[in-house]
């Protein structure tokens, strides 16, 4: 019989970090209060979250590169929107932050969630910002509890709380 390992939800004495984007920062506040609502509602510790604020999502991969290389953190949760408007700025802004913060995740071996909204216009990030469709920001939470989780149950080792 097979054994299955998807990672539980409870992160109590964890350590998450969140970047949030200035840009669009009214939908990028609805995120992180999505965030945090889901961490806490987890066993999360306020004092174990810290949010880190950057002037935009291209900026993310940087400090999330800086944060998952200082070991202090068991995840990071990657928040912000780019909303799509008149000129190619939204694709380029776009692919450079998802590759990198792929890139991170991958070459620190810490969780990094994307939970960048990239949208077509303000009424669709609103909706996925805590509206009709959800808060994105809650699921990339929930990501970053269970991708931990997952990881510490294959012999990962993460910072002392």
């Amino acid at each position: 019989m097979s054994q299955e390992i998807e990672g539980s939800f409870n992160i109590s004495g964890q350590n998450i970090a969140i970047i949030g984007a200035r840009f669009n920062e009214a939908i990028t506040l609805r995120l992180v209060k999505g965030a945090i609502e889901a961490l806490q509602s987890s066993g999360m510790d306020m004092e174990a979250i810290k949010i880190f604020w950057v002037p935009g999502s291209f900026e993310i991969p940087l400090i999330a590169k800086s944060l998952a290389l200082s070991k202090r953190f068991n995840a990071i949760i990657c928040l912000g929107a780019v909303i799509k408007k008149e000129t190619a700025h939204f694709e380029y802004v776009s692919a450079q932050m998802a590759g990198g913060i792929a890139s991170v995740s991958l070459e620190t071996t810490t969780p990094v969630i994307f939970g960048v909204l990239t949208t077509y216009d303000y009424s669709q990030a609103l909706e996925r910002s805590g509206g009709s469709q959800g808060n994105r920001g809650y699921d990339a939470a929930l990501a970053a509890i269970q991708m931990s989780n997952i990881l510490k149950e294959i012999g990962h080792t993460y910072p002392e709380s």
